[in-house]
Order: structure tokens, then sequence, then C-alpha cells
């Protein structure tokens, strides 16, 4: 396995690039979020281990822009910062887990160990199909330019689409994905709620991606290829 640490802090850096090398890992060193992407989009890792605080890109952004470049190596963050909300914002920038400094050596290597076993299929944090773009973590969708005024149900209904371009989803399968239990008239909301969507994602610019497969469900037309 080879592993990219990123930390600006030498002592640290050093001191992980030996720990993780007597484990037999293969272990590349970038001081800044610059190098990391340097390092990252010419070389294929299998993991990151990315710290937060970053000489020039942050954490947050160096993470952001390796996403951005098709980089889905399973990533770590390392942080001082133990605020929730700093979590969220690693996690939603496209981290896969989160340990807080100091930490222990073991912990990091079972949490490497996890990650790996994983994969690291793409999963970008910013959802597009064609020019329909969709950010989970803002809440915010677009089509071309133009940002759509959708409710949060309408929102989480077009999500469920744009995760699965291409596939027939049937009625049931996305009640249970955008209602819960608790919701009892089924009879006809996902035919109402796709009506609402076209209103808003389709016709006001003159397109048909939302599609009826009769007798099947819906289905969000992939762009072709």
């Amino acid at each position: 396995m080879r592993v990219l640490v990123v930390d600006d802090e030498t002592k640290l850096a050093n001191l992980l690039q030996r720990r993780l090398r007597r484990e037999g890992l293969g272990v590349d060193v970038a001081g800044s979020g610059e190098d990391a992407l340097t390092r990252a989009t010419a070389t294929e890792y299998d993991a990151i281990v990315l710290d937060l605080m970053l000489p020039g890109l942050d954490g947050f952004e160096t993470c952001r822009r390796l996403r951005a470049e098709g980089v889905w190596a399973p990533t770590l963050m390392l942080t001082a910062r133990n605020e929730v909300e700093n979590r969220i914002r690693g996690l939603d920038s496209g981290a896969d887990d989160y340990l807080v400094k100091p930490f222990s050596i073991e912990e990091l290597l079972a949490r490497l160990r996890a990650l790996t076993r994983r994969g690291a299929p793409p999963r970008p944090t910013v959802l597009q199909v064609g020019d329909l773009r969709l950010d989970p973590a803002s809440r915010r969708a677009w089509r071309g330019a133009a940002e759509l005024p959708l409710t949060a149900r309408e929102f989480s209904l077009l999500e469920v689409f744009m995760r699965r371009p291409g596939e027939v989803l049937g009625r049931f399968e996305l009640l249970e994905h955008v209602w819960d239990d608790s919701y009892e008239n089924r009879s006809n909301v996902i035919d109402v709620y796709v009506g609402y969507l076209r209103d808003k994602v389709d016709r006001p610019f003159g397109r048909r991606s939302l599609e009826t497969v009769r007798g099947a469900g819906y289905r969000l037309r992939a762009p072709d290829p």
C-alpha cells in the first residue's frame, strides 16, 4: 500500500513516514497543499493522510481540489481542532475520516486499514449530471448557471435521481429514500413531486431529463457519452 502524508510539521511527517514504513507501507511526504496536488495527480495512492492546517492551501481546499481533479484515494484528515463544525467541513470537503491530534499511531493505522478496505469509488462532493449540479452540503442546485428554487423535499428527491443517473427508480424505492415511515399518505406523492421537479428543473429550460418509465417508475436521463 502506498500512502501520501501531507503535513508541514517536518518532525511529525518524518515520524509518520518512519512508522508507516515499518508497517511495510510505501510513504511519500508533501509539505503543502500545492505539493500534495502535484503528487496525488501524478501518482495513484491507496490512501492520503492530510493535515488541516497547511501553509497556502489548507486541508479543506486541498481535499476539495483533489476530488475536483478526480483523485478518489481514501483521505484521513488530521487536525488539532476538535470543533464539530471543522469536522463537518472536513467531511463535506471530501475527506473520508477525521483524526484529532494528539493521536495514537496504532489508531491511525487501524483507520487507514479500514479506509482502504472500502476502496475508492468516485464519490464527488458536488453531483453533476449534464448541466445539472447539486451540492448536498450547501443544499443548493443549479441548471447551468441558474440556481434552482427547490424545497427541502424536492432537493432530496433530485439528489436520489442524481446519485443514480440512467437508472429506473420505482415509486416505492423513491419513497424509502425521501419519506420516512411516519408519512401515511403515500398514494401518489412521488408522481406529484416528480411533477414539481419537472416544473423547476426541466420545463423552464426546455428539457425533458426526468423520464417516466411506464409500469416501472422514473429515471433521470444520463447525458450522452
